[in-house]
């Protein structure tokens, strides 16, 4: 990487843990869901083989969000190099999401620890797909835990790791695919056969991300006052606990760092579905587990960019 693409990444990682994701900011994710609901409208109309059908919606999505990338960037950089540096930074910057992450499952945390679980509930339903209405205290920190774990590696590790081996470019195309999986993704009627592609995609992309990530959060672990052994050791034991490739091992890490126990039943569009548990309930879940496994994310994160600096240094 060249000594602009190091200060690209640097200055991106500091933009998101200062601002987030500021609501009056356009953010490339949202226009990659208006075009994969305007792909999906056409492709269903006019392509009856719904697998075929996703092929070409991956294709077009990631075609179109990482051509539009690379052209603003050629666009940018030949008005100014100034212009061009910006371009990349603010590209780069909108694929991180680690403070983002933060602040809408604080939402969650805050309203749980002053007793409303109303409140609670709709705030969770913004950040998982499972159903929250009835969910009591216990599961409601249980899903909290479970998706800063596992966005850990979504949102702040795989980000990362594309943007390292392939800039803003990269990185764009990378949110493509995740949003794609969490738009289509999905394992019902509709999407089974359409979401397919976008799906198995995703679970390429995250394979190595998402090994990282528990690999970082074990190495954490110590540094933010949790238990690095037992995340090694859950890891290695639950980490295939899921019906995700990848998911299950940052949940795992962070499991057997915090002493909890994630996974159970969960509920779907009104149907249950069982999944694996993953570590051993030493502890209950609790506001001390949702902040430690915020720290480990934070943590995660910082051994990835001091690590790339060192090497790059």
């Amino acid at each position: 990487m060249s000594r602009d693409g190091a200060l690209v990444l640097l200055a991106a990682v500091l933009l998101d843990l200062a601002l987030g994701d500021p609501r009056w900011l356009p953010h490339p994710v949202a226009f990659i869901g208006r075009l994969v609901a305007a792909l999906e409208r056409i492709l269903r109309r006019f392509v009856p083989n719904e697998r075929a059908a996703g092929v070409l919606l991956l294709g077009g999505t990631t075609g179109t969000a990482g051509g539009a990338a690379y052209l603003l960037l050629r666009a940018a950089h030949a008005a100014a190099p100034a212009a061009g540096f910006a371009a990349a930074v603010l590209l780069s910057y909108t694929c991180l999401a680690a403070r983002s992450l933060h602040g809408e499952s604080r939402l969650v945390a805050t309203a749980l620890e002053r007793g409303d679980l109303e409140e609670a509930r709709r705030y969770l339903s913004y950040i998982v797909g499972r159903d929250t209405a009835s969910l009591n205290e216990g599961e409601i920190w249980r899903a909290t835990v479970e998706t800063v774990a596992e966005n850990t590696s979504d949102g702040v590790i795989a980000p990362l790791v594309f943007l390292l081996l392939g800039g803003p470019v990269a990185g764009i195309v990378y949110k493509a695919v995740n949003t794609l999986d969490s738009m289509v993704g999905y394992r019902n009627e509709r999407y089974l056969r359409f979401g397919w592609a976008s799906a198995r995609c995703d679970d390429l992309l995250n394979w190595v991300p998402a090994r990282l990530t528990g690999f970082l959060m074990a190495i954490a672990a110590p540094f933010a006052g949790l238990s690095g052994r037992g995340a090694w050791r859950i890891m290695r034991r639950d980490g295939r606990n899921h019906s995700s490739p990848n998911s299950g091992i940052p949940e795992a890490a962070a499991a057997g760092a915090l002493g909890v126990r994630l996974g159970g039943t969960n509920s779907y569009f009104g149907r249950p579905v069982e999944k694996p548990t993953i570590g051993d309930p030493c502890v209950s879940l609790s506001s001390a587990a949702y902040r430690g496994v915020v720290r480990l994310m934070y943590g995660a994160e910082f051994l990835l960019v001091a690590v790339f600096l060192v090497a790059y240094l």
